[in-house]
């Protein structure tokens, strides 16, 4: 999907694209990942946050089996596409990351221009979770926004999604707990935060059990990065 460079409403902070660090990105353990504050505009934030779809328009997602034995991961899911009808301020944001300079951002970091995007939003409640995983071979990697601010949750609560290490150990085709791993890296996720990763080897990561109120949701808006070569997109269609 491609849209007019002409709709560009400036949601995205350019200053701060621009000021990411390549080599600090590429050069994370134990996989490249990185997390950004500020990548939205303060307004933006705001705006998008006011215009989240609400849950009656999701999907439920539980119960699901999983490959390898692990655990299903439970929420609630919105797929997007341009006909939906959530708020024109989510309309102009996927617009914007559909052009530049967000996609020359995630061109320079991952070093291909070759790139297709897919979005979704995912609300999380209580006693859900994410187990460890590593994402589908024809994934690049994914690029999370997170909308819940002080007003609306707790951090004693979770939801934070960890970037595990297992030092090479485990197969991507199993099911380890998350304290199987030997270390687990977390960014901030309150406010205007999001988190970038690249799949790359044993990527693993997951959110663990969430625990608040009933009513209350983590809510987060999904960037995946998709390879655009042919191999991705015949891993696509036959994985």
């Amino acid at each position: 999907m491609t849209l007019p460079a002409t709709l560009l409403p400036g949601l995205l902070d350019t200053q701060r694209l621009a000021a990411v660090d390549t080599a600090r990105f590429r050069q994370a353990r134990p996989y490249p990942w990185l997390g950004l504050e500020g990548l939205l505009t303060p307004d933006a934030f705001e705006r998008l946050r006011a215009d989240l779809p609400p849950v009656a328009m999701m999907d439920r997602s539980f119960g699901r089996k999983r490959a390898h034995g692990q655990q299903p991961h439970d929420r609630y899911v919105l797929e997007y596409h341009r006909d939906l009808a959530v708020a024109a301020s989510w309309h102009e944001f996927i617009a914007e990351l559909e052009a530049p300079p967000y996609r020359d951002w995630l061109a320079r970091l991952f070093d291909t221009p070759r790139l297709r995007l897919s979005y979704h939003w995912h609300y999380t409640p209580n006693g859900c979770s994410v187990s460890p995983h590593c994402d589908a071979r024809h994934k690049l990697g994914s690029h999370i926004f997170y909308f819940n601010t002080a007003e609306d949750w707790d951090p004693g609560w979770g939801g934070e999604t960890l970037i595990l290490d297992d030092n090479g150990r485990f197969s991507r085709n199993s099911a380890p707990d998350f304290d199987a791993f030997d270390h687990g890296f977390s960014a901030p996720t309150l406010g205007n935060q999001s988190l970038l990763f690249r799949r790359q080897g044993n990527s693993w990561h997951g959110v663990k059990s969430i625990h608040c109120p009933e009513g209350a949701l983590r809510k987060v808006f999904i960037v995946v990065i998709n390879s655009d070569h042919l191999a991705g997109r015949l891993r696509r269609w036959f994985r």
